[in-house]
């Protein structure tokens, strides 16, 4: 019995070996599978004529997705590491809907989450260079969170700000209702989506408006240059990035010689990305 969880955990966690290879692209077609047979589901037509076989399907590939989920966790070295992991939790959540809608109707098409197993393609084939750069976004979003959050709260006031004035200007009669109705025109006014169903009348209001739409131009580039200085930042972070042998903590300095945690020696600095 070890054995054959051995052999089936280099199949499913690995692909190194045909087998494994084999077995991810499987699954990804499945999940593929999977994901089109629900929007084709959502479709009135083809759900009057292809229920059945669609909702049939459904259940095939969720009762395929379960056993594969329970095989995961038999064959994981470390079960509950794997399940509060990345991918297990997108693993239970692909199945979760399916059984979610015999008690709540509609639920299933949630199951379009599914996609997102499709990641598993970067491993299956051997794209894990890419990885490097989606951990550099990532590291730039969570560095920008609270810069992208002041950001957010004073777009927010200015929002708030413009819409109360338009209000006051134009009022009910040019529709503008209330605050929120007017604070909803200057998201869309601010945000230059102007969707057209509210615009003001009175010259002065236009030129409210026009001001609005300049603010908007003017606050977009804001974000764009926080992030990319922290992509940038973070580039550099990582090409001077080194574990600790004993301990595993990675931020030391570019010239440190032992870590700052337990006193190690460090591996000598190779700059990650150079030839």
């Amino acid at each position: 019995m070890e054995s054959l969880r051995q052999r089936w955990r280099h199949i499913i966690f690995g692909t190194d070996t045909p087998a494994g290879q084999l077995f991810d692209v499987i699954l990804i077609v499945a999940i593929l599978g999977s994901v089109v047979a629900v929007m084709l589901d959502s479709v009135a037509s083809l759900h009057g004529d292809y229920g059945t076989w669609l909702y049939a399907a459904e259940w095939f590939f969720t009762l395929l997705f379960t056993l594969e989920y329970a095989v995961r966790l038999w064959v994981s070295e470390r079960p509950l590491r794997y399940a509060r992991s990345f991918y297990g939790v997108v693993d239970l959540l692909a199945i979760i809907p399916t059984y979610l809608s015999l008690v709540l109707a509609g639920s299933n098409y949630l199951l379009t989450i599914r996609a997102l197993r499709v990641l598993r393609v970067f491993r299956v084939m051997k794209l894990v260079k890419f990885m490097g750069e989606a951990n550099q976004l990532g590291l730039a979003l969570v560095r920008t969170r609270r810069k992208i959050a002041i950001f957010m709260f004073s777009v927010f006031v200015v929002i708030i700000i413009f819409g109360s004035v338009m209000y006051v200007v134009e009022g009910p009669e040019n529709g503008f209702t209330s605050i929120p109705r007017s604070i909803y025109w200057a998201i869309v006014t601010i945000t230059t989506v102007g969707y057209g169903d509210i615009s003001p009348q009175t010259p002065l209001g236009q030129l409210i408006a026009s001001l609005a739409m300049i603010t908007g131009y003017a606050i977009i580039a804001v974000p764009t240059g926080i992030v990319t200085a922290e992509i940038s930042a973070a580039r550099t972070s990582m090409q001077y990035e080194r574990e600790c042998t004993e301990c595993h903590w990675h931020s030391h300095d570019p010239d440190a010689r032992f870590c700052k945690q337990c006193g190690s020696k460090l591996p000598r600095l190779s700059l990650k990305g150079k030839d």
